[in-house]
């Protein structure tokens, strides 16, 4: 089993619903939740939207791989409605966006995915949630 650290965002509709329905398929689908942050608002970052958003942090034990997690992420975008991933540094509003942050000590970088988050460090958004769970 595997202890992974995911960050959640949202600044369309409902943000408290969107937040709490991405961590209950969360659950479903990747792993036991053993701790959740509160839910912080905060302004968008890497681009003007005039929605602000809700983010948080969770922490979870999974048996999925980094590469099937990442799926699993994804589909649960899609399953609330997500149809466009920011590309080149291209940010835009969202219904939800799921990071992967931390993979047990794992540090790994493939064409898909970089563990840890390669710019974690740069978000308060970020931090500020996974702070508050970290083990």
């Amino acid at each position: 089993m595997h202890t992974v650290y995911l960050s959640l965002g949202t600044n369309l509709g409902d943000k408290e619903a969107n937040l709490t329905l991405a961590i209950k398929e969360i659950e479903r689908r990747i792993g036991t939740i053993g701790a959740q942050s509160a839910f912080i608002s905060t302004e968008p970052w890497g681009f003007v939207s005039e929605n602000s958003f809700l983010n948080a942090a969770v922490r979870v034990v999974t048996a999925l791989s980094p590469e099937e997690l990442l799926q699993e992420t994804q589909q649960i975008e899609r399953f609330m409605g997500r149809t466009q991933k920011s590309n080149g540094g291209q940010y835009h509003d969202r219904v939800i966006d799921i990071d992967i942050l931390l993979y047990d000590d794992l540090s790994l970088s493939t064409p898909t995915l970089t563990i840890p988050h390669p710019l974690m460090n740069e978000r308060d958004f970020v931090l500020i949630p996974l702070k508050e769970i970290l083990e």
